[in-house]
């Protein structure tokens, strides 16, 4: 019920109460009220009024005026009491409020804990309560007995009294624990979350009938028993084993919840929610051991004769021997016996509640396997445990793991579950939100432990309030510093200049680790710069890629800039499907000649990633695949430009019908004679790739985001200065049509777009091919002769035939006569 909170329901199912029971009283007190008016309006004073009708103007003014200013209830009004009936709010409670059954171990042991905590801050004032022997342990322990379908929960707690039952346990939502704090001002430490709140009835979804027996050290023992029916009952309890102190639950689990009398899933639920208990948890669970029982004497009898055949070939005296310390022994065999013993449950201790500097490395790779349920012995890359103060108080240990989940992008925007688990005073709440963490962050493993966290009435989910924004801060914030702290301490990451000291200081665990980290969670990192606004900046300095200078080595943005040439403005990249195209691409041609380093980004979302960051430490970044490159000034530029302007003007005429935007001389080839740029805010070729890939991709609506296309010619290439001196001999020339459209069509495959018409293109190869072979455009194809065709059918038909005759004569075969006949 994620609208409905309690306070809602009690105030509907009063309403409808009052509206059944009190409605005739409402009724008859308006009418009298209405008899005893001593002075009623007249018509000539109010025009169409009656009594107890319609107000003027003025008088409702005044009414809400008083109201207003007073805000409290009306002496002359008769009062009523909110009501609420019992048996109906427990089936809201026991069918709505409860979304998962399982978590009524996790209330009863919290209540368990809280008890055990109250107890224990006591006795730092008064030792005596304590008591000796086994009521000195504080402890809770689970017992279950599947015959009788009971499951029992005890504490050596404080206990409670007669009137604590009755209060506590005969009022909904009655928190005994939020009086004991008020009492115990003094001290700081108590971490308790509400003895027998609303959370005790999440036992009736699994049970139908319920025991607590109880005992305070000041009190006698009682047990106070209910069905959920609206009904209670209170007893002194004397016919069970004293308790001694402390609290025992027993629960009477219904047929259609039997689960909960297995071992292994009281097991598993105690690990799940409550493995981090103050208090050790101990389960009456059961052991198969090998036990040695006296043999039966037919199977003692089998026995010997056995051994007697065995021992035959030996000699008399180890005969008599044998037989001798025989005698002397009796005959046992081993049987499986089961047994019961306490085991312990929670062994795993909470180590964000320790200090930092306390936490040796061997203790977090333990938690870490424990909390993650990792069994392998890999460490994680890093870790960060810190506490958080202020407005919002909150301890919290995040973890990165050392290899990423194969599932973790599959469904990245249609999951809310996180790997970071929300406990509140160290009992686990969920990991099915995603509040805390943003989606790119949702690979860290981790917890966070409040006190202060808001939680709706069943303690299952988190309600939206103003301190979840501070919490996810914080913890984002500490994420990318714990991120930012493996390629710190990474040799690999050094600058050329610090590298030497960072090795001396360094160790060799550390080398490569960023590097691991980023082939794991790379793709996480750009997520983040896209969905993460605020952090963006931060998240573009973990950024790793290969560039032209790299030698297959990841770079960061601040290498690349402290590598710039003087006077680059811009940071030089290119997109690509792979490394091995991006690195042959013509766009990089010139760059390379002039000694410029180019990133190299060749994954998918890179594409996405460019939309988003658009410039880092005040340096743009320009895609080397569209216009607006700049290399510096030419001074040959303008002689160029007029050189071929007729080229220019021609070769655009004959691509009209391609949809070229423009025809320019280029300044980024040097070997290559021409290729194909987009504008500076359009789809650059590797995106249109990408968009036209998609499953539910429409290339109708797609239309309006391509970028137009510019053709851009190498002037010093031999290809296009020819082609410039036809052009203006014979502007009309077909042949120089032909050589324009091929070329205008490998410089579209160069440049990584698709062709609209395949064999179009095909078919102007094979016409260049034919005029380089000297053979004639109009050469017919020779034609296959439909004879020979006839005759293959035949010939296969004959085959057939004599195949399917063949095996008839096997049997023939094996008789004598057809082989005389044969012979």
């Amino acid at each position: 019920m994620r609208k409905w909170t309690v306070p809602s329901v009690l105030l509907l199912l009063c309403l409808l109460s009052l509206i059944s029971d009190q409605g005739q009283k409402l009724h008859a007190k308006a009418e009298d009220d209405s008899d005893s008016l001593v002075d009623p309006p007249k018509v000539e004073e109010k025009l169409g009024a009656v009594p107890n009708g319609l107000s003027t103007a003025s008088d409702v003014a005044k009414s809400q005026s008083e109201s207003i200013s007073k805000r409290t209830l009306r002496n002359t009004a008769e009062k009523f009491e909110f009501q609420a009936e019992v048996s109906r709010l427990m089936d809201i409670i026991i069918n709505s409020l409860y979304s998962n059954k399982d978590i009524f171990l996790r209330e009863l042991i919290s209540n368990a804990s809280d008890a055990l905590d109250k107890l224990r801050f006591l006795s730092l004032t008064d030792e005596e309560v304590l008591g000796e022997g086994d009521n000195a342990k504080l402890e809770i322990q689970i017992k279950l007995d599947k015959e009788k379908k009971i499951l029992s929960i005890r504490d050596r707690g404080i206990g409670m009294m007669k009137e604590d039952l009755i209060k506590n346990l005969g009022t909904i939502a009655k928190s005994g624990t939020s009086a004991f704090v008020e009492k115990m001002q003094s001290s700081e430490d108590l971490n308790l979350t509400g003895q027998f709140g609303v959370g005790f009835y999440s036992v009736y979804p699994a049970a139908d009938y319920v025991e607590v027996i109880s005992k305070h050290n000041e009190d006698k023992q009682y047990v106070w028993e209910s069905e959920a029916d609206g009904a209670l009952a209170i007893s002194e309890e004397t016919w069970n084993e004293p308790l001694g102190r402390g609290t025992e639950i027993r629960l009477h689990i219904r047929d259609e919840a039997g689960e909960y009398l297995e071992e292994k899933n009281l097991k598993d639920l105690v690990k799940k929610y409550s493995e981090f208990i103050n208090f050790p948890i101990y389960l009456w669970a059961s052991k198969e051991v090998d036990v040695e029982v006296p043999a039966d004497e037919d199977e003692s009898s089998d026995e010997d004769e056995t051994t007697a055949e065995s021992s035959s070939s030996d000699d008399g005296d180890s005969e008599k021997s044998e037989d001798e310390d025989a005698e002397d022994k009796p005959k046992t065999k081993k049987i499986k016996e089961t047994t019961y013993e306490w085991e312990l449950l929670n062994d795993v201790k909470a180590i964000w509640l320790r200090n930092p500097k306390e936490v040796t490395e061997e203790e977090y790779t333990k938690f870490y396997h424990s909390l993650a349920k990792d069994l392998g012995d890999e460490k994680p890359l890093a870790w960060s445990h810190f506490t958080a103060e202020g407005d919002v108080e909150f301890k919290a240990v995040l973890f990165v793991p050392p290899k990423a989940p194969h599932d973790l992008y599959e469904s990245y925007y249609n999951t809310n579950k996180a790997n970071l688990k929300l406990y509140v005073r160290r009992v686990f709440i969920s990991d099915e939100f995603d509040e805390l963490l943003p989606k790119y962050l949702n690979f860290l493993m981790g917890l966070v432990d409040s006190d202060t966290l808001p939680l709706n009435v069943s303690r299952e989910m988190l309600q939206q309030h103003s301190s979840l924004k501070t919490i996810k801060k914080k913890l984002i914030r500490k994420a990318l510093d714990m991120i930012r702290k493996i390629a710190d301490e990474d040799p690999d990451e050094a600058n050329d200049k610090d590298k030497k000291d960072v090795e001396n200081s360094s160790d060799d665990e550390k080398k490569g680790q960023y590097a691991k980290f980023w082939n794991e969670f790379g793709k996480s990192i750009k997520l983040g710069i896209i969905e993460d606004s605020v952090n963006r900046n931060r998240l573009a300095k973990l950024l790793r890629f290969e560039t032209t200078k790299s030698d297959g080595k990841l770079t960061s943005l601040d290498q690349y800039i402290s590598r710039m040439k003087s006077g680059q403005k811009d940071i030089f990249y290119i997109t690509g499907p792979n490394k091995e195209q991006v690195e042959k691409s013509p766009f990089l041609e010139r760059l390379k000649k002039k000694g410029y380093e180019v990133i190299y980004f060749t994954d998918p979302v890179d594409e996405y990633l460019m939309q988003y960051l658009m410039d880092y430490e005040d340096q743009k970044f320009q895609n080397v695949s569209k216009e607006g490159l700049k290399l510096g000034k030419d001074s040959k530029a303008k002689e160029l430009k007029e050189s071929f302007k007729e080229l220019t003007k021609w070769w655009k005429g004959a691509l009209a019908s391609e949809n070229v935007d423009d025809v320019k001389i280029s300044n980024r080839l040097a070997d290559t004679p021409c290729i194909v740029v987009t504008s500076k805010y359009g789809w650059s070729a590797n995106m249109e790739r990408i968009m036209q890939a998609q499953t539910l991709s429409d290339a109708n609506k797609q239309a309006y985001m391509r970028g137009k296309r510019v053709l851009e010619i190498n002037p010093r290439h031999p290809i296009i200065k020819e082609l410039r001196e036809r052009v203006v001999k014979d502007p009309e020339d077909d042949s120089v049509k032909r050589t324009a459209q091929v070329m205008y069509q490998a410089a579209l495959m160069e440049s990584g777009f698709m062709l609209n018409d395949p064999k179009d293109f095909s078919s102007r190869i094979y016409s260049s091919v034919k005029s380089s072979l000297s053979i004639s455009p109009d050469a017919i194809i020779e034609e296959e002769d439909d004879v020979e065709e006839v005759e293959v059918e035949a010939e296969t038909k004959e085959a057939t035939s004599s195949s399917e005759a063949e095996p008839t004569r096997d049997d023939e075969l094996t008789e004598p006569s057809v082989v005389k006949d044969e012979l």
